[in-house]
């Protein structure tokens, strides 16, 4: 059986930092496109960071140079490093996952994703 389950959240100070942990079995996530998704109540889910099978990476303008996406091989484990984090980045996390190449583009449609976790809330308050 398939299953993303996420790890990490919970709430931090303006300026603080959370590392997001995404743990996947049943699918190795070296081969398959990886991406993590944020949403608030009330809106839709919109794309944050996402690594590629070949392990390129892009990012979120609103959180460029704040976020880092990496994986751990040995771990089949996919993280969400957050730094300097902002009131506005509250919000659920999800880690999400497709085929094995995936356009890296912003804004990324989440409806092409099939694999998807329960979600892990992170609040930043002021």
């Amino acid at each position: 059986e398939f299953q993303l389950v996420e790890s990490g959240g919970g709430s931090v100070e303006a300026g603080g930092s959370l590392q997001l942990s995404c743990a996947a079995s049943g699918l190795d996530s070296t081969n398959h496109c990886m991406a993590w998704f944020r949403q608030v109540p009330g809106a839709g889910r919109e794309g944050v960071a996402i690594r590629n099978s070949d392990g390129r990476t892009n990012y979120a303008a609103f959180v460029k140079g704040r976020f880092s996406i990496s994986r751990d091989n040995a771990k089949n484990l996919l993280t969400l490093q957050m730094n300097n984090l902002e009131p506005d980045d509250s919000a659920m996390y999800y880690c999400a996952g497709r085929g094995t190449t995936c356009d890296r583009s912003f804004p990324l449609d989440y409806t092409t994703y099939h694999y998807w976790g329960q979600g892990t809330q992170v609040t930043v308050s002021t």
